[in-house]
């Protein structure tokens, strides 16, 4: 981020990049929470990422306040004004994370408040862990104003769709073959969709690193071109 004359605007600027930071912490915390209340049926822990997304939602509108407030008195330009849309983009995936982490506990809840006998057993972890490096792998980029880890992001992201997939077919076959599991397989199902959308939307953030830091637009460009954008100078 540039320098200017006027430290006051620094201040706000680097604020607000410390809020949306925060804010990616926070809904970081709440996916691992929820897998984890997942896998250890523990009904305070997913009881508890109900509650946090409250304070996602206020955290996204404290931080779009402050976004509009500069646009409105400070008129940012060039990479000021990149910056500062970006931080608007980049809160609106992060509450949308937030959401989808509080469908995984909700689901969690569902299938550990019920009979939960009939759960076919599915492998989450690796779906989990690619979301999560995804999602750290763009705030990172943020933080740094470094849009580099964008080819990764995406071979993760199609890693992500692969697993989704797998991960359906693998659910149909169990309600196939016993239908005393049908409800529960749709409870895991809505749980991998959720980290499958988590994963898009830690795409969508490295996508809007890029358009910070290179000034382009690289949405809906195949792997091969965006990782020319990002090389370029």
């Amino acid at each position: 981020m540039l320098t200017h004359t006027s430290k006051e605007f620094d201040k706000e600027l680097e604020a607000i990049r410390t809020n949306v930071l925060e804010l990616g912490g926070l809904v970081e915390g709440m996916i691992k929470s929820a897998i984890q209340g997942l896998e250890e049926a523990d009904i305070a822990l997913l009881k508890d990422v109900l509650q946090r997304e409250k304070q996602v939602n206020r955290l996204e509108v404290e931080i779009d306040d402050q976004c509009n407030h500069i646009i409105a008195r400070r008129q940012p330009t060039a990479f000021d004004l990149r910056f500062v849309l970006t931080c608007m983009k980049m809160i609106r995936d992060l509450e949308r994370i937030g959401d989808e982490a509080e469908k995984i506990a909700r689901m969690a809840l569902f299938i550990h408040e019920s009979n939960a006998r009939f759960t076919p057993r599915i492998e989450l972890s690796s779906m989990y862990g690619v979301v999560m490096k995804m999602m750290r792998q763009s705030l990172d980029g943020f933080a740094r104003n470094d849009s580099s880890s964008l080819p990764d992001v995406i071979r993760e992201d199609i890693s992500v769709d692969d697993q989704f997939r797998n991960t359906l077919r693998l659910l149909i076959s169990y309600m196939i073959e016993d239908s005393r599991t049908i409800s529960r397989s749709i409870d895991l199902l809505f749980i991998a969709k959720a980290l499958e959308r988590i994963g898009d939307h830690s795409k969508n953030m490295s996508e809007h690193v890029v358009y910070m830091v290179k000034g382009k637009d690289i949405r809906h460009q195949d792997i091969d071109d965006a990782e020319k954008q990002v090389q370029a100078s």
